[in-house]
């Protein structure tokens, strides 16, 4: 099984998977309403925008454990980020990212190591999984990594042109 294959959904509950982003760089983020990371979706915008046409795209994954920071329901995340940041990249369903009940997606993505070697749990909002094209993870960010971090958009960059 790849990360393509699993099963996900979009906010607004439509089947999808990670094969819709085939051939693209993406940056997986688990996102949250109400948290002091919250203004990220700034920068996450921002490199949407930058680097959308070149193949690339921010996937937005809303995710309510962390201090119970995205409590609203789909209608109020959307509602949230389009008012608020004008975000424009697509948004998963609200999922667990640790625990028992994590998804599968995170499963797998979890796997990775950051750049300090740390591995396992999500450790809060807004940690970023990058994906080569061919649907590999090959960077992972702590949260507090902002979105226009030189060593992310050089990732983000190294993946484009590869």
């Amino acid at each position: 099984m790849t990360l393509y294959d699993i099963p996900l959904r979009t906010l607004a509950g439509e089947p999808t998977s990670l094969a819709a982003y085939e051939g693209k760089a993406v940056l997986v983020v688990n996102v949250a309403s109400k948290c002091g990371l919250t203004p990220q979706y700034t920068g996450l915008e921002q490199l949407q925008k930058e680097y959308g046409d070149r193949g690339f795209t921010v996937l937005g994954v809303p995710c309510n454990q962390f201090a119970g920071q995205e409590p609203g329901s789909a209608e109020e995340i959307q509602a949230f980020c389009s008012a608020t940041y004008g975000v424009s990249f697509p948004l998963l369903e609200k999922v667990d990212v640790n625990g028992d009940q994590r998804h599968p997606l995170y499963v797998e993505l979890t796997k990775t190591a950051d750049a300090e070697g740390g591995a396992g749990d999500v450790s809060w909002n807004f940690e970023k999984f990058l994906l080569s094209p061919k649907g590999e993870v090959v960077a992972r960010f702590r949260p507090t990594t902002e979105p226009g971090a030189p060593e992310l958009v050089a990732a983000v960059e190294a993946q484009l042109s590869a």
